[in-house]
């Protein structure tokens, strides 16, 4: 009895010392891990990426602010050293643009269709920086990549979802009137392809809808954004969709002011108006900025064009609100299944 009590007791000991050695050892490779990490990151921040904003600057809620999400994720998780500016008018893009590549940014990221012809302009004139261009194709620059996004397939999905809804007349905010409505920024291509997407998905489940297109001009002035969307609403419109940046935030209040409906555009706008705000089209902006920034810091930056859309899942639709019936978002599903597989080919021309 004594040997085996002796004998347990080293088994004991021998496990006891085993799971010492071993802690000691995830201790360390922990501790490594973290110190190699550090000594990345501290690498990485003489790699800079500067972000230039369109007019509607990094609180328009939607494209602006997403990339400037994608700069900052890359700041914090990458260690990368990241600034931006904001543009107050179109002819800041030029001199914003300039003023990191001569700084020697290694990556200048601009936001937006309207920033074309300054990115080409200053890519030519800096050959050793790289670009980043949301929403436009410039396709002949070794040294600028161009991000654009499916959004007529994102807007067809919430015009499906706008048209079922239209159908529900035991909902106190829907009508009789069959009108919904759409307040777009400038008439320029990435607003139409999302107002392209709404209207054929409008028309795919409820083709007696009429459907309200209107511009306001701007992306910043959401008092033009208001009365464009409270008169496509005296016009019966009880949805109104709006492509519209921050000048949408206006289109929001309107909605909210009169008890219909609003859709969102770019990120999730639920949380300007939650009982308003039914869904919103996604253009996943930041998912865009923050993949760039690795691949250039990684040295993988590919120029030309690159594309997001539902296969990607560069572009979608926000969780609905509890007012609309799951059977409509299992629809909404449906066609989404249908876009991705081929079945369905979105448009991005506006109807007139």
């Amino acid at each position: 009895m004594k040997k085996l009590r002796a004998v347990l007791s080293l088994m004991l000991a021998f496990v006891l010392t085993l799971s010492l050695l071993s802690g000691c050892s995830s201790a360390t490779k922990q501790q490594s891990s973290q110190s190699n990490n550090t000594t990345q990151n501290a690498k990485n921040k003489d790699f800079k990426v500067g972000l230039v904003t369109d007019v509607g600057g990094i609180n328009d809620h939607s494209f602006n602010q997403l990339a400037y999400q994608g700069l900052e994720k890359a700041k914090s998780e990458l260690g990368v050293t990241a600034n931006f500016i904001q543009s107050k008018q179109q002819t800041d893009y030029i001199t914003n643009l300039t003023q990191f590549a001569q700084q020697k940014y290694n990556l200048v990221i601009a936001v937006g269709f309207l920033m074309k012809d300054a990115v080409e302009q200053v890519s030519k004139e800096f050959p050793d920086t790289k670009f980043l261009i949301i929403d436009s194709d410039i396709t002949d620059r070794p040294n600028v990549a161009s991000a654009t996004f499916k959004t007529e397939q994102c807007g067809y999905l919430v015009g499906v979802m706008a048209g079922l809804m239209e159908k529900e007349k035991n909902n106190p905010k829907i009508n009789d009137q069959n009108v919904v409505g759409v307040v777009g920024g400038m008439q320029i291509p990435p607003v139409d392809s999302y107002i392209a997407g709404f209207q054929q998905g409008v028309k795919a489940v409820n083709p007696d809808t009429k459907v309200l297109v209107s511009y306001t001009g701007n992306f910043n002035d959401p008092a033009s954004g208001k009365q464009m969307a409270l008169t496509q609403i005296s016009q019966g419109a009880d949805i109104v969709f709006h492509v519209a940046g921050q000048t949408g935030d206006g289109v929001i209040n309107a909605a909210k002011e009169k008890n219909v409906y609003a859709i969102g555009v770019d990120a999730d706008q639920n949380y300007m108006a939650p009982d308003t705000v039914m869904t919103s089209a996604l253009k996943k902006v930041d998912v865009a900025t923050f993949e760039t920034i690795k691949n250039a810091l990684n040295n993988n930056f590919k120029s030309g064009l690159v594309y997001f859309d539902l296969t990607n899942d560069g572009v979608g639709y926000a969780k609905p609100i509890k007012d609309v019936p799951q059977s409509i978002i299992d629809k909404v599903n449906e066609y989404a299944n249908k876009i991705k597989d081929g079945t369905i080919k979105v448009s991005d021309q506006v109807q007139k």
